[in-house]
């Protein structure tokens, strides 16, 4: 009975995406300026203030700071990337986790600080 209980857990574990089960569907970032002044904008549609911090859905799409202050830049790209939690279900749970990963949209990160370009 134990052996069954270990081969399910072992069978979920590697059907399971590492992403889809160690990140969440979205992530924190601290957005700040480069002189440190309070801005206003939005990424995805959504208000943020900045400095501050700002949840981002994980999506295959890079994010787009737009924002409304005077003095600053007014779009800010943060690219995404491939969080290295899947490479590590890559090499142990093969194509199966790693299609999880992919269609679940965990796989992907953006950087934690995101500095906006602001003039003194």
């Amino acid at each position: 009975m134990k052996v069954l209980v270990a081969a399910a857990i072992a069978s979920a574990f590697l059907v399971s995406g590492c992403a889809s089960i160690l990140n969440d569907k979205t992530q924190q970032v601290n957005v700040s300026t480069t002189n440190g002044k309070s801005i206003k904008g939005t990424v995805n549609g959504v208000p943020f203030t900045a400095p501050g911090i700002v949840t981002l859905n994980r999506e295959n799409q890079n994010k787009i700071f737009n924002v409304e202050t005077e003095g600053c830049a007014k779009q800010t790209v943060a690219e995404k990337k491939v969080d290295l939690k899947f490479f590590i279900n890559v090499l142990s749970g093969g194509v199966f986790g790693s299609t999880t990963d992919y269609a679940t949209e965990k796989m992907w990160a953006y950087s934690d600080n995101i500095i906006i370009s602001c003039s003194k």
